[in-house]
């Protein structure tokens, strides 16, 4: 059955994480999506590393890890975007598809011709995605925008890390990811809205917005309260027992997210008289008692191994797992049975690598994995003869004249 997106065809002027995140998701969905850079440069991410892909003799590629995570389902076309039978290369592509999704600086693409405004004359069906760091409007639309900086000024690292040390930004550039997200929702809702109405519209994702959007029940605890919430490090800003607990061997989650499991967990550690304790008898008062609650709970479960209490507590039905080395989540069996790990070719490794599997599961129109992570202007001349019908002397001509 083909993918949703599947017809689809995108022009894809990202680079870095959040723009080729977006455009993965719509490849993964059956889009066509067509990835165009620099010649002899191509995306930053392509050079960004160790580690880089071995060849078949064990020696290192050009070809970057980080890159590959976010570029699979694409076909790599090199473009001189700064001469002018590059920029009418583009917006020729762009005339003959259907999204075009870009994080160039808030206007950046207007000099060459390939705003939303100069497109959408010759295509007015076209659905045009702009991702930057503030968006088109306010008083910092003009400013990059990098995911660590929205991390900090979105609030996330105000409530990140421990209580008595500084602020942390999250272990992945998870600005750049939610934003790669919501611009892959906002392309799916504007083709849907084309369906209805005929029409194509631009799309304005700040990272600022998605990063405060990211949020969710933090801004709302400041929303509702007017105090700021503070750093908890592993522990929940709203529920107790919810956090890292030290076993005799290691640490393990524990999160007691309804009455039901506190009062099991109670029973399962031998201390029942903690389900009609004044301090611990409703999630509120645990809440304001949660270090003395904590205090009691640490030599109970440091006394025996992870191995001891977690098949215990699952038997229980308390939420509860281990805190997995990367290596520990994808040797997990229930990673491996959702196929989370994946294998594909690599055109610049010469043997399949494994790659990080897409978490959209539906049950007839599947995702799919066409193409690996694209070789610098691997598919040049095959979209230029399909998607603009031009011979090998046209071709020719371009790329003799710095155009490709």
């Amino acid at each position: 059955m083909p993918g949703p997106l599947s017809g689809i065809r995108v022009v894809d002027l990202t680079r870095i994480l959040a723009g080729p995140s977006c455009t993965q998701i719509l490849g993964d969905l059956g889009a066509d999506v067509i990835k165009v850079e620099m010649p002899e440069t191509g995306d930053d991410t392509r050079r960004w590393g160790p580690p880089f892909w071995q060849d078949a003799d064990g020696q290192p590629t050009r070809e970057s890890a980080y890159f590959s995570c976010a570029n699979r389902n694409k076909r790599s076309v090199t473009v001189n975007i700064s001469s002018a039978e590059g920029q009418a290369l583009i917006r020729d592509l762009a005339n003959k598809s259907d999204v075009l999704v870009e994080n160039f600086k808030f206007g950046g693409l207007k000099k060459y011709g390939l705003a939303y405004e100069d497109l959408k004359e010759t295509n007015p069906k076209l659905v045009y995605c702009s991702i930057t760091g503030f968006g088109h409007t306010g008083p910092y639309a003009k400013r990059p925008g990098y995911d660590v900086l929205m991390q900090a000024m979105g609030g996330l690292m105000s409530v990140t890390g421990a209580a008595d040390g500084e602020p942390q930004k999250c272990g992945v550039p998870i600005s750049d990811l939610m934003a790669g997200m919501y611009a892959a929702v906002s392309v799916c809702a504007a083709l849907r809205s084309r369906e209805v109405t005929g029409e194509g519209q631009a799309i304005d994702i700040g990272m600022l917005d998605t990063t405060v959007a990211t949020m969710a029940n933090q801004a709302l605890n400041y929303l509702a309260s007017g105090e700021n919430p503070r750093r908890l490090g592993n522990e929940h800003p709203n529920i107790a027992p919810y956090q890292v607990f030290p076993t005799a061997d290691g640490n393990i989650i524990i999160a007691c997210g309804s009455e039901q499991q506190f009062q099991r967990f109670c029973r399962l550690i031998g201390r029942e008289d903690l389900i009609e304790d004044e301090r611990f008898k409703n999630n509120s008062a645990r809440l304001a008692h949660r270090s003395e609650l904590v205090d009691i709970l640490n030599p109970i479960l440091s006394s025996q191994p992870s191995s001891h209490w977690l098949p215990r507590l699952e038997a229980e039905t308390i939420s509860c797992g281990p805190i997995n080395t990367i290596s520990q989540t994808f040797a997990d069996p229930q990673v491996q049975a959702r196929e989370m790990e994946i294998k594909m070719k690599h055109p610049g490794v010469g043997s399949p690598v494994s790659l990080v599997g897409s978490p959209i599961k539906m049950s007839r129109t599947k995702v799919s994995y066409r193409h690996g992570p694209p070789k610098l202007g691997q598919h040049t001349d095959e979209v230029l003869q399909e998607v603009l019908e031009l011979d090998q002397a046209a071709i020719a001509k371009l790329r003799d004249g710095g155009a490709i």
